[in-house]
């Protein structure tokens, strides 16, 4: 399966932080969900994507073609849906496609209407009267009407309600649904990348944790409590993040390191959003 997004030792530095060595790739025809904390580094790697900024090092392809020599090419099939609009607050929704479709060669006006309809985006109104799950699908709309062949969010989903996170959810399904086109996902709701998700890519002040199927990820931590009698040397220094009490401790461990504990321990699979919180406690980086 050829490679949406090829990512290949990645560096930035400033002076307070530095994007050291980051490398990943997409397949082509699935969602990957890139995750860390406030700091780590998704924003910088998503700007260095679109060439908004000049990288130090590293190479980046988008379906193939390298995103500096082939930046224009590159940018018909790419689309982008951040957490803020930047359409204007006076624009009718009926007045977006004219003020868009021009930087595209194939804008798909039909596809287009299709998406207002489907989602329910009157013509008539305007962008300062849309809700935030409004705003969203308006933007995916005009992401998803020019035949873009991956689509990277950031955030798209902070600040929605339930009802229209499962909705926008719902739409990235479906988008991907011909094998044909991906979906690049960075966000901090990590329950919305349990439902959708086929690959993690995890970062960590600046470097690579893990990067692979979310699936394989899950399967190789796990969540382990018990009692303080049960904590012993070897045991705690092995245990990622571990919070430790005079009622007990909890902790992650590579599920390897996790037989042979007492039987005592209590072992339970985590998620990811425990996977990312453990390791930014930092203990066991």
């Amino acid at each position: 399966m050829p490679d949406a997004l090829e990512v290949r030792d990645l560096h930035k530095t400033y002076p307070d932080f530095t994007l050291n060595k980051v490398s990943f790739s997409l397949p082509e025809g699935s969602i990957m969900g890139f995750v860390g904390q406030n700091g780590a580094g998704k924003t910088t790697t998503i700007k260095l994507i679109f060439n908004m900024i000049a990288r130090d090092g590293g190479q980046i392809k988008v379906l193939g073609l390298d995103n500096l020599h082939d930046e224009l090419a590159i940018k018909q099939d790419l689309a982008a849906v951040f957490d803020e609009i930047f359409f204007v607050d006076s624009w009718r929704v009926s007045e977006v496609e004219k003020a868009v479709s021009g930087f595209y060669q194939n804008w798909n006006s039909a596809q287009y209407a299709g998406y207002l309809k489907s989602f329910e985006l009157a013509g008539d109104k305007k962008i300062s009267e849309l809700s935030r799950g409004m705003k969203m699908k308006l933007m995916l709309a005009v992401a998803m009407s020019h035949g873009a062949r991956l689509l990277i969010l950031d955030e798209p989903t902070s600040g929605l309600d339930p009802v229209a996170r499962d909705e926008l959810l719902d739409i990235l399904l479906d988008y991907i649904g011909d094998g044909a086109r991906s979906v690049f996902f960075s966000t901090h709701i990590t329950s919305d990348l349990d439902r959708i998700a086929d690959y993690i890519t995890l970062i960590d002040h600046g470097h690579i944790f893990y990067t692979g199927k979310k699936d394989e990820l899950l399967e190789h931590f796990s969540i382990v409590k018990g009692r303080p009698e049960d904590l012993t040397e070897d045991l705690r220094r092995k245990l990622i993040g571990q919070s430790a009490t005079r009622e007990g401790f909890i902790g992650m461990l590579p599920a390897a390191d996790a037989q042979g504990l007492a039987p005592a321990v209590t072992i339970e699979p985590p998620t990811i959003d425990e996977i990312l919180v453990y390791i930014s406690k930092g203990e066991a980086r």
